[in-house]
């Protein structure tokens, strides 16, 4: 019985200690994200410019050179595949937009979400441009029913002031973005983790 009372807390201090050392806190969650982030660029060769180059560039990324501009203030990469033609969303607007995409999970690399395999399936949102701030939300679709929220993600909306609307399909715009998770859908903010997206924004009716 002696024996036993010595050893209990012996076995709860070493409990606590394991139970420390496998909780992680957020600050070493958003440092895992940022590494695995960083880990994608270099992968794949993506040449990041700052957003004055980027505005100097008529706000285009040149897809030759694989840029990708850095949004710092949000962490997001975003790549101009197309500008797309005819005008972009003004200032007191509010258009619906139908989008292509493909959600990738850079942690677990594999795709979790996507439209683009399924002809007959678009997402449709809602957004409005109040005074330059992007306000969506989904109507319908595979994210809306994948993550039961209609919040459009920051990232999603993060290339609007910068594309075209238009409804002729082979000239609606396309981007590709690196979206960490406080620009990502709540499941994405929640769990701490980053996706890759390819979208493309066409106007809808």
């Amino acid at each position: 019985m002696k024996k036993f009372i010595i050893l209990l807390p012996v076995f709860c201090c070493l409990m606590a200690l394991f139970a420390c050392n496998n909780t992680r806190t957020y600050a070493d969650m958003k440092e895992d994200e940022k590494n695995t982030i960083l880990e994608f660029i270099t992968a794949n060769d993506i040449n990041v410019i700052s957003m004055n180059q980027f505005l100097s560039q008529d706000s285009v990324t040149d897809v030759s050179k694989n840029q990708f501009v850095l949004f710092e203030d949000k962490g997001l990469y975003m790549q101009i595949v197309r500008k797309g033609a005819g005008e972009k969303l003004k200032d007191g607007e509010t258009k619906t937009i139908l989008c292509r995409y493909i959600e990738y999970s850079l942690e677990k690399k594999d795709t979790i979400s996507a439209n683009i395999y399924n002809s007959s399936v678009v997402d449709k949102m809602t957004v409005t441009n109040t005074k330059g701030t992007y306000e969506g939300s989904f109507e319908e679709g595979y994210m809306l029913n994948t993550y039961k929220n209609s919040s459009v993600p920051g990232g999603w909306l993060a290339p609007l002031p910068y594309i075209n609307l238009t409804r002729k399909a082979s000239e609606i715009a396309k981007v590709r973005i690196i979206c960490p998770h406080s620009q990502g859908t709540a499941n994405a903010t929640q769990n701490v983790y980053a996706c890759y997206y390819e979208i493309t924004y066409e106007l809808g009716r």
